[in-house]
């Protein structure tokens, strides 16, 4: 009996496949991040721990009592959006444009974590503005993404309808639109990005993808340098780049999720077709009144 055979005859639940492909994928995924981040952290740590010991070497009237209120003072200012390198003051990440997109990343549950409301008011409207405004933003993605989906299937239909072939010109309309999405929601912001924020390309495009697939790790945020002066219409462009990117990425999620399907279950008829089916007894084995 060969594999095949082996597996037709042995009825797994999917779920329990899935469960297993999924574990084993995270545990692949910590496995790197281990071997790659491990050994790095550490010298990270022996590194800060000489310039702790240079800075007590340099400033004898600084003690650890002292270097931690120097260390609070700039973590407060840090998280005010307050430049320590001038003494001009700025409006800080609470200003009306980089609240709205606070605003946008609470909704879409991204929260970098570089920005959260200190006041008691501020947390409990926090909580109350998430709670209504999450699904109200899952709709309008999905309506969006239905839209854009719509309108994929329309320019489809036209092509098929002058072209005559459905499978060519359904993968030329999907890999044109992917092209596309992948320029405008991640080439061109990559660009502004490293403009604008003084990152690496390597970098912006990290952010990218950070942010529309709502990780929002918050190592990279932009708009959030208290030592540059962003315009307003900045927080604007952020803030639709942020819409309309999860509704093309969650449009693209679900073609993956598509597939994915369509392979189990193209699987699943393969096992089937496969299995072996039993011959039926004759007659004349079942009969006992056969004539001999």
């Amino acid at each position: 009996m060969g594999v095949k055979e082996v597996l037709s005859s042995i009825r797994v639940p999917s779920i329990l496949i899935l469960g297993l492909v999924y574990v084993v994928y995270v545990l692949i995924g910590g496995v790197v991040f281990w071997k790659l981040e491990g050994d790095l952290g550490q010298k990270d740590i022996t590194q800060l721990l000489l310039k702790k010991k240079r800075l007590f070497t340099s400033y004898t009237c600084l003690n650890q009592a002292g270097l931690e209120d120097v260390a609070q003072v700039v973590q407060a200012a840090s998280k005010a959006g307050l430049s320590l390198k001038s003494n001009q003051t700025t409006d800080g990440f609470w200003k009306f444009t980089s609240s709205a997109v606070f605003a946008a990343t609470v909704v879409t549950t991204i929260g970098y974590g570089n920005t959260s409301p200190s006041s008691t008011t501020g947390q409990i409207f926090c909580v109350f503005f998430a709670l209504f405004g999450i699904p109200l933003n899952m709709v309008v993605l999905n309506r969006v993404g239905k839209y854009m989906l719509a309108l994929e299937r329309s320019i489809s239909d036209f092509l098929e309808g002058k072209s005559g072939r459905k499978k060519c010109t359904r993968f030329f309309v999907h890999l044109v639109s992917y092209i596309c999405g992948s320029v405008l929601f991640f080439v061109m912001p990559m660009i502004v990005f490293q403009l604008k924020e003084g990152w690496t390309y390597s970098q912006a495009i990290y952010y990218c993808f950070i942010t529309l697939s709502t990780i929002g790790f918050g190592d990279f945020v932009a708009e959030s340098n208290p030592d540059k002066d962003y315009p307003n219409w900045y927080s604007v462009l952020i803030a639709s780049w942020i819409f309309f990117g999860l509704a093309w990425l969650s449009l693209l999620i679900n073609h993956s999720i598509d597939i994915l399907e369509r392979l189990n279950n193209h699987f699943k008829q393969q096992l089937s077709s496969e299995k072996p089916e039993e011959e039926p007894s004759s007659a004349e084995d079942s009969d006992p009144h056969t004539e001999k």
